[in-house]
């Protein structure tokens, strides 16, 4: 969260914001948070109920880390706001700090490459207006993260990225509906979320849901190569003034010619709607040219630099678990370990194992996979399905992880050599005994599965397997 000079919130806004009452004497809250290990001196703590923990029970360790207050339905002896439900509490600090924002409000879903997205975007904003430009952290993109990112928001934001996701039907018109964005962003459509869908044109209703919540004369920027484009053009022209489309041939902004950089990623020449801009990306892989057409898309529809933008793009780099990329010391040499083990999903798998196979440099490619969720009753499909993706990136070794990617070892059985690991700890093994300098390697699954785990112990310890 960035610095200000006059504090996110006062007691009397947050008692206002609520309707609350004060206890303990006036303070003023310079951050807010509902997790008590990210407490910060002079924040507000949030108690949250919830089905694992309650947040009153941290209060006390809030306090202590710094907290100047809390905003709690059950008393104590300290400076807090009293209210009957916090997690309604919280929703109307979000309220209340949409409210006071005279900025521009830019909501972001998709089925992949949300956050890689606004991220970029963030990026792109922030070096344009400096020190004014508001983003979500983390993935906090849910009924809970969603009020907590806005209450976050400083009240002189002159731009906010907000993200938004979703497991079910309304989610997202719900969180829309609390952003109220100005701008509003679909990545793509794919079969992320499936199991409680039941199919993609339910996934593209669902993520069309974020249009709803348009402010007047709003923007809707959605995929242009995807099935269902027509009917996301359909529901956005129900609430936006504008909607625009981006991709390739016969979308308005488009790719007009794009190669590999000497540093690994791309140099686009891109034509938007009003101007054309060549510039290069730090990221591998078409996907991300795909990212970075949606990123200057709503750069040039919110009226900020394009040129700017062009080179925040050229300046990013990896996100910790959707690209970073580690040079790993081996035997005097180093091989790569590409970590993208934050989320997976058929296109992301997809996309990356394609981009694992442009690592020309490398000697030999590895790829980690681990199961993909939410898939239901189209799980084994889907994970066979990613067999063409692996044979097409000349993958010379698998590692998978779990009983849940026996359809994917069937499917490239005699194509591909496959290490099967039952656990993560099993598959650092294996890779711990596998990898040679001048390796690349891939190591991609849901967030769930704690690949994490396997990429940040190789960082730290290159030598050894987890215990």
């Amino acid at each position: 969260m960035r610095r200000v000079s006059t504090p996110l919130w006062t007691s009397e806004e947050i008692v206002a914001a609520t309707g609350g009452t004060l206890h303990g004497g006036p303070f003023e809250a310079s951050g807010i948070t509902f997790d008590s290990r990210e407490v910060e001196h002079g924040w507000l703590f949030v108690a949250m109920p919830g089905t694992v923990a309650d947040g009153h029970d941290y209060v006390g360790k809030a306090i202590a880390a710094g907290a100047a207050a809390a905003l709690v339905s059950t008393p104590f002896d300290g400076p807090h706001v009293l209210v009957p439900d916090v997690s309604k509490g919280l929703e109307d600090l979000a309220i209340a700090a949409r409210n006071r924002c005279n900025g521009t409000i830019v909501g972001v879903t998709g089925s992949v490459g949300k956050t890689s997205t606004k991220e970029a975007l963030f990026a792109a904003l922030d070096r344009y207006a400096q020190d004014k430009v508001h983003r979500s952290v983390k993935s906090y993109n849910n009924h809970t993260g969603v009020p907590l990112s806005l209450a976050r928001m400083p009240r002189d934001s002159e731009y906010a990225v907000l993200e938004m996701g979703m497991n079910a039907k309304g989610e997202i018109a719900a969180l829309t509906r609390l952003i109220r964005p100005n701008v509003a962003l679909i990545t793509t459509i794919a079969s992320a979320h499936i199991e409680h869908l039941g199919s993609m044109e339910a996934i593209s209703d669902a993520k069309a849901e974020i249009f709803e919540g348009l402010e007047p004369g709003g923007i809707a920027i959605l995929p242009e190569d995807t099935p269902w484009r027509d009917r996301l053009v359909k529901a956005a022209r129900r609430h936006a003034r504008r909607t625009i489309t981006f991709g390739h041939e016969e979308a308005d902004v488009v790719v007009v010619h794009a190669v590999r950089s000497n540093q690994g990623g791309s140099l686009v020449t891109a034509r938007l709607v009003e101007s054309e801009l060549t510039y290069t990306i730090a990221q591998r892989g078409d996907h991300w040219v795909t990212n970075s057409l949606a990123v200057l898309a709503v750069v040039e529809a919110v009226g900020a630099d394009l040129a700017i933008a062009g080179l925040a793009l050229a300046d990013m780099g990896g996100l910790k678990g959707r690209g970073e990329r580690h040079q790993i010391p081996i035997e005097g040499h180093s091989y790569l370990l590409i970590d993208e083990s934050y989320n997976a999903n058929p296109a992301s798998m997809a996309a990356t194992l394609k981009a694992l196979g442009e690592e020309h440099g490398a000697l030999r490619r590895i790829a980690v996979l681990g199961p993909m969720r939410e898939l239901g009753e189209h799980a084994e499909e889907l994970h066979a399905g990613l067999a063409p993706a692996v044979i097409d990136a000349r993958v010379n070794q698998l590692i998978l992880v779990g009983e849940d990617m026996r359809p994917l070892e069937e499917a490239v059985a005699g194509a591909v050599p496959v290490i099967r690991a039952a656990a993560v700890a099993d598959a650092a093994a294996a890779l711990a005994k596998l990898v040679r300098p001048g390796d690349a390697v891939l190591v991609k699954a849901s967030n769930s599965i704690g690949l994490a785990k396997l990429v940040e112990h190789m960082v730290r310890e290159p030598a050894c397997s987890i215990g």
